[in-house]
């Protein structure tokens, strides 16, 4: 077979193909994805999302990647989209399920057809890799507005904002559902009780879960990756600016680190905020992205058409 790497350029006329699959968490919970083919691929990458973002979302980026010559694997962690059960009333989980179970198993997909497997990480999913207990089989990630979560690095108005919600909006609207329905808000998908409890504990301070006395392990834990990670924070990001990014990027502190600041208007955009990364519009970003993972190619990689 030929050998190949991913392509540097994309172009429309490359079909995608795309196919719902059903896979196991490690903990044996039923998960949901979608596998992106393109003929000839040469690596693979896994997106893991931001909290409460369906794959669905990802969508673009993931067709794009596709037709460059890339794999992706899009998922729903458990209790969101199409991983969640039929009622998030009395749904019990763990935050961290989304990073130890659920990644770990959406990397093992990715891995046994023996292509490279880089990573996207948005928000929570940059999160996730530290929580992976097969984050050695990663070659790369590139995450984007992966912070601490702390209002205390946020411009005062959004600073405001924030407190309000986690504070006055969302407590009596946990009580009355037994769940946040987040969507009611247009902010995402609906999240389980626990999800909400340990996020707005954990968001409470500067250092995020690092700082909880039942969560000290996790030290250890992150300090065991050694993937090149390159941490994109953009420049109007109010939820993960520079000062949150590094606050929990440092755990990362046997991990090559790459800190990347983006200005909108660098990439042709006129805002990018906590989402922009990945609308429409973004394709600059993605280039960025894919092209230091093309860089990072084994020589001769053999490419393979996905099982």
């Amino acid at each position: 077979m030929k050998n190949s790497h991913p392509q540097t350029q994309s172009s429309p006329d490359i079909p995608v193909r795309s196919t719902e699959i059903q896979f196991s968490a490690a903990d044996g919970y039923a998960l949901t994805g979608t596998l992106y083919a393109a003929p000839q691929a040469a690596a693979s990458i896994v997106v893991s999302c931001a909290t409460g973002v369906p794959q669905g979302f990802y969508r673009r980026f993931a067709e794009y990647a596709a037709r460059r010559g890339f794999q992706v694997l899009t998922f729903d962690y458990r209790g969101i989209g199409k991983s969640a059960p039929d009622s998030l009333k009395g749904f019990r989980m763990s935050y961290l399920d989304w990073g130890r179970y659920d990644l770990s198993s959406a990397i093992d997909v990715l891995a046994k057809d023996g292509l490279p497997v880089y990573m996207i990480g948005h928000s929570y999913g940059g999160q996730a890799l530290g929580l992976a207990r097969n984050h050695h089989l990663v070659q790369a990630m590139q995450c984007y507005g992966t912070g601490a979560g702390w209002h205390g690095y946020m411009p005062l108005k959004e600073k405001v904002k924030v407190q309000v919600i986690w504070n006055i909006i969302f407590p009596p609207m946990v009580a009355a559902a037994g769940y946040l329905p987040w969507s009611r808000l247009n902010m995402g998908a609906d999240l389980p009780a626990d999800v909400y409890h340990q996020w707005r504990r954990w968001c409470r301070n500067p250092t995020y879960f690092f700082a909880d006395p039942e969560q000290q392990a996790l030290h250890s834990q992150y300090a065991q990756v050694k993937t090149p990670i390159f941490a994109v924070s953009a420049l109007d990001d109010d939820w993960a600016l520079p000062a949150s990014r590094h606050a929990f990027m440092q755990h990362y502190r046997n991990a090559p680190l790459q800190f990347i600041d983006m200005a909108a208007q660098d990439y042709g955009l006129r805002e990018i905020g906590h989402m922009g990364y990945f609308r429409k519009g973004a394709e600059k970003i993605w280039d960025q992205a894919l092209q230091q993972f093309a860089q990072m190619q084994p020589s001769g990689q053999p490419a393979h058409a996905p099982a």
